[in-house]
Parts: structure tokens; C-alpha cells; sequence
């Protein structure tokens, strides 16, 4: 894995983005990033990861918004604009997992920066969470593109929920993307469940 840190997407919201954030940063033994949360503050993303987690660092969000919607609508209700040039990755002994803030595409601001502009300037590899539904296909396949059409590396796929081997299949054929791991809804996300699933994916993406 890239010795600055890696990013996580996910291919649109609610598709355990978080939760594979806490997984892979507890596997890699990487501090945790999160550069934008819009509302939920009180039980933040960040939050959770710590709850999740052992012994990684939490870096302090850059934009903490009070709205709980896309980030360039909750900013402005918070009168504030989100700027490119406040996401310098933080200062930190060890490499970064960033998450990012719903999908690739996502706005921050209303001068046209999206999120995949911060990951190409970061220049940091990807790991997409794909979550199985009707009409995952197309947002994986549309995510992958984005990413291509930008020159960013993909560091692999991990899928969330049960096997679902034609949706699979078809997404890691037409991508070539590395299928990292299939992690399992669990009825509980603790730290023992995350603990679990670290140890578990840890070698595969030690080899990458």
C-alpha cells in the first residue's frame, strides 16, 4: 500500500464506507482522516472510527458542517465556503486513510470543486466500497470510470454484504480491478467485528 496513506470511496452513500474505513485503517495500522463531515456531528464519522478501532490516530475533520447533506449546500447554510486549498493532508507519523464524503463525485462548493479533485491532487491510490442493490453495477462501473478518467490508481474493490458472484464477476472483468475482500453486514459493528475483518483482509493488502 502507497507509503503517503490511501483514500476510500464509496460508490454513493449508506454502502459502509465508515465501516471499511475503520477496517482497513485497524488492518494497515493507518491514522484516520475524514476531511469533510456534514451533520451527525455528535456521533461523526470520526467518532465512530475511534469507537471501532485500536490505537490509530483520529486527525481532526477540516470542515465540520451542521446540515446533514451534500457538502457544498450544507457549507453554504453554515455560511461558509469550502476552499481547494484547505486540504493539505495533515501533518502525521504514519500514513493517512482518507474518507471521503459520499461518492467521487460529490460537490463541495459551488465553483465546481468535487471530491475527486482532492484525491487527484493528494495523489493518493483509491480503494472503492461497493455495496451489492439494483443498479450497483452502474454506479461501480460509472465510479471506476471517473477515476480512470483521471488518472487516479485504484488500489482494489471491496464489496460489502453477502456474494453476489454475477454482480462481482461482471464489475471485476470489465475493471481489472484487485478484489480486496468481501466484508459482511453484521448485525453489530464493534470493535471486535472490526478487529476481526482487520486481521482477516490484512495480508491482501499488505501484498498490493
Amino acid at each position: 500500500m502507497n507509503r503517503k496513506g490511501v483514500v476510500i470511496t464509496g460508490i454513493g452513500t449508506d454502502v459502509g464506507k465508515t465501516v471499511v474505513s475503520a477496517i482497513v485503517a485497524q488492518a494497515l495500522w493507518y491514522d484516520y482522516w475524514k476531511p469533510v463531515q456534514a451533520g451527525d456531528l455528535d456521533n461523526s464519522d470520526s467518532k465512530k472510527v475511534a469507537v471501532f478501532t485500536n490505537n490509530i490516530t483520529i486527525l481532526p475533520e477540516r470542515y465540520r458542517l451542521t446540515v446533514p447533506a451534500s457538502p457544498h449546500f450544507a457549507a453554504a447554510q453554515d455560511q461558509l465556503t469550502i476552499s481547494p486549498n484547505d486540504f493539505q493532508l495533515p501533518h502525521s507519523q504514519r500514513p493517512i486513510l482518507v474518507e471521503g464524503a459520499g461518492g467521487l463525485l460529490v460537490p463541495l462548493n459551488n465553483q465546481g470543486l468535487v471530491f475527486a479533485d482532492l484525491v487527484s491532487y493528494w495523489n493518493l491510490p483509491v480503494i472503492v466500497v461497493s455495496r451489492h442493490y439494483l443498479g450497483s453495477i452502474n454506479h461501480t462501473l460509472l465510479t471506476m470510470e471517473a477515476l480512470k478518467s483521471r488518472n487516479i490508481s485504484v488500489a482494489g474493490i471491496v464489496f460489502v454484504g453477502d456474494e453476489n458472484q454475477a454482480t462481482e464477476s461482471i464489475i471485476l472483468s470489465k475493471t481489472g480491478v484487485k478484489f480486496i475482500a468481501r466484508i459482511p453486514i453484521a448485525n453489530v459493528v464493534d470493535a471486535e467485528f472490526v478487529n476481526e475483518q482487520a486481521n482477516r483482509i490484512a495480508p491482501v493488502l499488505f501484498v498490493h
